[in-house]
């Protein structure tokens, strides 16, 4: 009867591990973070998984961003969970992350730590475009990577 009991133990605990590394990868291709594109009025542009523009921070530099307190606030950061996945229109081979300084992962897009808009509460909208927030300018980017300037 002790066997019976241990052949079920072991039966179940091999299910369970079955279940949960069946469930571990689902969540984690669930919560990848990726990075695509959209036309836009502003052409076609680089956008989040929901179809919201993503913008550069020009007094971002290299490897480190410069909006943190109050602007991440109005400028929300692309968080990564795992590795970037590019979607149509996007090289893979340009997408990276950064550390935050709070020990997040940033999303970038040569080299460009990608930020969402507040303002921009439906996808295509690029009414972040051109603006003068918290000391620089803030751009959409093309799928290359290269800041739109909108005509003014």
């Amino acid at each position: 009867m002790r066997s019976i009991h241990i052949a079920v133990a072991v039966a179940l605990a091999t299910a369970l591990a079955v279940v949960s590394a069946a469930t571990a990868a689902t969540t984690s291709s669930a919560r990848a973070t990726s990075v695509g594109t959209a036309r836009t009025g502003l052409g076609r542009v680089v956008v989040d998984t929901r179809g919201r523009t993503l913008y550069l921070f020009e007094k971002d530099r290299r490897g480190h961003s410069a909006c943190s307190g109050l602007c991440v606030t109005y400028w929300p950061p692309l968080l990564a969970h795992g590795k970037p996945v590019a979607m149509a229109g996007i090289k893979q081979s340009r997408l990276g992350t950064i550390r935050r300084s709070d020990g997040r992962r940033q999303v970038t897009l040569a080299g460009h730590p990608l930020y969402r808009y507040a303002g921009d509460t439906k996808p295509g909208q690029t009414t972040g475009e051109g603006l003068q927030d918290f000391g620089a300018e803030w751009d959409a980017l093309t799928p290359a990577g290269k800041k739109i300037e909108a005509a003014g």
